[in-house]
């Protein structure tokens, strides 16, 4: 039987693979400078020097090492016939070179090894570059509102928290949740367990039905190449869950999802590739402690219905607005109002180019919150992952572009259903779209029923 680890690991086991850049490094011994503005964005110093110095030197070990290569085998090839001449003493003079110029080789070309994944080690600490036109700043005080819609209800009560409305609490239990797992999980019930799984079968069927992505039912398991590829290691180990024989659990079915191209080329033709899923998702919150603590808002184990697209590198922009509709979409059509941000290059997640945030109005905070990220990648996936497509013109394989977004986060679109939806008496009225997969209820009762 397995053994899941839990609490969160304070390290993860090395990956046991070749971990493929995420940096193109021609392209860094091209524009150095550039490259090195692009990192400034983030808050980041100049990492060319070291990246050029440990480049250089490894290829000066590579070069030296073909040089001994060479030496050898011409070595080699007088061998005999200094042998067949009878001259003992270049016979001797030449096996000691041949055997010299074999352990010179072995010992370069471990220096060449370790040169090289120390050089792998520091380009995939490295985030990757911001698109030219998103916004700098340091953190979220510096993102750019770019749309909003909706109005928040004009209430005369004071709004309460989901947790604590009255028709909620009997169906939300944190305390028998924290007997059975420690804290910052939930056991829903009744109703309320019935909602969040009509809100989960809507986004799917409306990302089915209506915008046109294929469902996958994917693994939560993975490898740690699985992991690596899509950027949660090395650097975010300590952030997710790994089990005693070497599986990591899934922060997001993205790393399942965009995975499904991994070392795979694919034909232009095919592309875009539009994947959903709806999973477990399972995150340590490491560095999170004291943050939303109160309610479902920040769990270890929740529930997400992701949107992952392999695109075009031409057309990943335009499939990056594509999926911002399709997530906007969910909220529009569920009456929750919202607004949509364009993240600064200070707090952009480690992956993207160009992220947007969608946060839905939750009244018992009196603020927008996160619900959505979607995000463009560009090829800083695809070159980990090796996953690239054949041009329609028979040219060289490319990388492809990958993009992500939760279309949505169940459980934070739980939050914003209940809090929109309040009544002053504590009961919900709740959005008409989830009717069919309510038995046509529309209302969930002061005392926790549906109605």
């Amino acid at each position: 039987a397995l053994q899941y680890c839990i609490p969160p690991l304070p390290s993860y086991s090395a990956p046991q693979f070749e971990a493929r850049p995420m940096h193109d490094i021609r392209a860094i011994r091209d524009t150095p400078d550039a490259f090195d503005a692009a990192l400034a964005r983030r808050g980041l110093s100049a990492q060319s020097p070291a990246i050029l110095a440990l480049d250089e030197a490894r290829r000066a070990c590579i070069l030296a090492a073909e040089t001994a290569q060479a030496d050898r085998n011409a070595a080699s090839k007088l061998v005999g016939a200094a042998k067949a001449k009878g001259d003992e003493a270049e016979f001797e003079r030449l096996r000691a070179l041949v055997s010299e110029k074999k352990d010179e080789i072995a010992r370069l070309e471990e220096d060449a090894k370790a040169k090289d994944e120390e050089l792998r080690a520091l380009l995939a600490s490295l985030p990757n570059l911001p698109a030219a036109d998103i916004p700098d700043g340091a953190d979220e005080d510096d993102n750019v509102e770019i749309s909003t819609w909706g109005s928040p209800r004009s209430l005369d009560f004071t709004p309460k928290e989901h947790f604590e409305l009255a028709s909620v609490a009997p169906n939300m239990d944190f305390e028998t949740a924290a007997k059975l797992s420690g804290s910052r999980f939930v056991m829903l019930s009744g109703a309320v367990a019935r909602i969040h799984r009509a809100l989960a079968q809507f986004m799917l069927d409306t990302h089915i039905d209506k915008n046109g992505l294929t469902e996958m039912n994917a693994p939560v398991l993975v490898r740690s190449e699985t992991m690596h590829g899509t950027g949660q290691l090395p650097k975010f180990g300590e952030d997710s869950y790994q089990t005693t024989n070497g599986w990591w659990l899934i922060p997001t079915s993205e790393v399942s999802l965009t995975n499904i191209v991994s070392g795979e080329i694919v034909e232009q033709s095919s592309l875009p590739h539009r994947y959903t899923a709806h999973s477990l998702c399972f995150r340590s919150e490491a560095g999170s402690a004291g943050r939303d603590t109160s309610g479902m808002l920040r769990q270890h184990q929740f529930e997400k219905v992701e949107m992952v697209s392999v695109a075009h590198p031409e057309n990943s922009d335009e499939e990056q607005k594509r999926m911002l509709r399709c997530a906007e979409g969910i909220l529009e059509a569920l009456g929750i109002p919202y607004r949509t941000v364009v993240l600064c290059a200070g707090d952009m997640g480690f992956g993207a180019i160009r992220t947007f945030d969608i946060e839905a109005w939750l009244p018992g905070q009196d603020t927008y919150r996160e619900i959505s990220s979607v995000s463009n990648c560009g090829a800083f996936q695809a070159r980990r992952m090796n996953a690239r497509f054949r041009p329609a013109d028979g040219g060289k394989p490319e990388f492809v572009h990958t993009l992500n977004g939760s279309g949505l986060a169940v459980g934070r679109c739980l939050i914003a259903v209940l809090e929109n939806g309040q009544q002053a008496d504590g009961s919900v009225d709740l959005p008409d779209v989830l009717a069919p997969y309510l038995g046509g209820k529309t209302r969930l009762t002061v005392e926790g029923t549906l109605a």
